[in-house]
């Protein structure tokens, strides 16, 4: 413990350099010594923030390939539900109701902000370093019998605070080449590359975006903050600690993703041939997390394609269905959120102790147009089907309170049964973990609700 102490102190005083490659090396790559070095990284960095918190060692998150079955997650529904009494998200802290679209603004959505900021996400410092955004390349290409522009975007953050950190965002967009200005963009959380390659015999979702004259663009969220306990001391989250670690209350890598895709509209709102205020974000898995995030804080996001987001996205913390908060608070997730959410995964308090739940997070959505989207049974169940649909249901009065249709039912609808009539919707395709299938269907639904509107 003395030498855990005295590398912890070091970290805290040093301004880290941070570069593509090391981001690489946290996903997986580089040789043994690397992995070993990172992981104790990330095992210092997480007992500094326990010890911050002020709690021990968390409850274990549930292990699938445990050969203790009592660790295997839990599928059935019968007791899928041990806290079924959820947070009101139409009741204030004082206990009133809201009766009001004013009320909702002036009073409870500003509660719910601030207790996902202290509980869950973190909140982002006042004074984050601004982004100079730089065209790195651009071309004209054939993209499926289509003339598009391939546009690679590099934003650069200033480091001056702490030049050894430096922070450049990676953002590519595929647009039709027909001269057409304010174009609706679908943003998608994913991974670099060459926009226009594409599996043999697939038509990818960028085709799709093309096919109806939309811009399509990926941001790649480890360019922004690595996905990884041992890079928060880097990326924009070390950088405005100056290499620091976190505080309890700081925020993670979901909500940092979220602060990239709020910096890429900016530079859309100032090029007049994509329309900024019609733009989507879309994600699965963890980016599903990160979608989700980022329309609940950002009100400029017109619409979400939440993919497979599971515990920390659509799915209730109060359920007790595939991953837990234990999972996610584990030193191999922790990174995602901020610290003050360990503590309800750490005995005595429970999740039914939280003072809010994930369908408060789609209410925040509201009203804008918001497709939580689940794969199969056997495909998805870690991600707990049946918990995204129970918390979209329960954000459905805040969109009536505003005026719009939500899910209509709390039966849930089954097997490629979308509830798709209102500004926020529901379906569950046949595919596995993946958006995929749903695909067609969130855009026909991004075209009657946003870009009809």
């Amino acid at each position: 413990m003395k030498n855990l102490n005295h590398f912890i102190g070091t970290m805290l005083i040093v301004c880290i350099p941070f570069t593509a490659n090391a981001q690489f090396m946290m996903f997986g790559g580089g040789n043994r010594a690397n992995q070993d070095s990172l992981r104790k990284i990330t095992e210092a960095d997480y007992a500094d923030m326990l010890a911050k918190v002020g709690v021990g060692q968390p409850r274990e998150g549930r292990q699938p390939n445990s050969a203790d079955e009592s660790k295997h997650p839990n599928y059935d529904e019968l007791t899928a539900n041990p806290y079924p009494f959820y947070p009101d998200p139409l009741v204030t802290a004082s206990g009133k109701k809201v009766t009001s679209a004013k009320m909702w603004y002036k009073v409870r959505r500003p509660e719910l902000v601030k207790l996902f900021e202290e509980n869950v996400y973190g909140r982002i410092p006042d004074h984050v370093p601004a982004v100079k955004w730089e065209i790195t390349n651009e071309e004209k290409k054939d993209f499926a019998g289509k003339p598009v522009v391939v546009r690679y975007l590099k934003g650069v953050v200033d480091n001056s605070i702490c030049p050894s950190i430096k922070v450049e965002m990676e953002v590519s967009v595929i647009y039709p080449d027909n001269g057409s200005h304010n174009m609706p963009v679908i943003i998608e959380f994913g991974f670099g590359g060459d926009p226009t390659r594409t599996r043999p015999g697939a038509v990818s979702w960028k085709e799709m975006v093309i096919g109806r004259g939309w811009a399509a663009a990926t941001i790649t969220p480890s360019s922004i903050q690595a996905d990884a306990g041992s890079g928060l001391t880097s990326g924009i989250i070390g950088l405005c600690n100056k290499g620091a670690h976190r505080q309890p209350a700081d925020w993670g890598s979901l909500r940092a993703w979220g602060w990239g895709l709020s910096r890429l509209i900016d530079y859309f709102e100032t090029d007049k041939t994509f329309d900024a205020t019609k733009c989507a974000i879309e994600g699965v898995s963890r980016y599903g997390k990160a979608a989700l995030v980022a329309m609940a804080f950002d009100e400029r996001v017109a619409a979400g394609f939440i993919a497979s987001s599971g515990k920390a996205g659509a799915a209730g913390w109060r359920r007790d269905c595939g991953e837990s908060i234990g999972n996610i608070v584990s030193s191999q997730e922790y990174h995602w959120v901020c610290g003050n959410l360990i503590k309800y995964a750490t005995d005595p308090m429970t999740e039914n102790d939280m003072p809010v739940d994930q369908h408060e997070l789609i209410a925040l959505c509201a009203p804008r147009a918001c497709f939580i989207s689940t794969g199969s049974w056997n495909g998805d169940k870690w991600q707990d089907v049946v918990g995204s649909f129970i918390s979209a249901s329960k954000a459905s009065p805040v969109y009536e309170l505003l005026g719009y249709q939500g899910l209509g039912t709390d039966l849930f609808p089954g097997m490629d049964h979308g509830l798709m009539d209102g500004r926020l919707t529901y379906r569950q395709h046949h595919g596995g973990h993946e958006a995929g299938p749903n695909w067609p269907f969130f855009l026909d639904f991004f075209e009657r609700e946003v870009v009809g509107n």
